[in-house]
């Protein structure tokens, strides 16, 4: 086995930490839009859990939702080496 399948059997192919702005209406002022910042592990593209929080929401909380901004990151990424020329001694 090489190392490529290596990194690939330990890497977690797209999980990726997962950043959601939710704008909101303000319950008892619709006009007013209120922020709400979300954040968890979540497998892209689809994103399940961010929908899943985004069901939620709309079933349980009384605001309505204006707009969701989404950012997503790498979590794993291939190990890099870098070999420098020099010896250290140690007495």
């Amino acid at each position: 086995m090489q190392l490529q399948d290596i990194e690939r059997l330990v890497r977690i192919p797209d999980w990726r930490l997962t950043t959601a702005e939710i704008l909101y209406r303000m319950p008892d002022h619709p006009a007013l839009l209120q922020t709400f910042i979300w954040q968890k592990v979540d497998l892209a593209p689809r994103f399940p859990e961010l929908h899943g929080f985004l069901a939620f929401w709309e079933k349980s909380l009384d605001g309505k939702l204006h707009s969701v901004r989404v950012a997503s990151a790498t979590l794993s990424h291939p190990a890099e080496f870098r070999y420098a020329d020099g010896q250290f001694l140690l007495n």
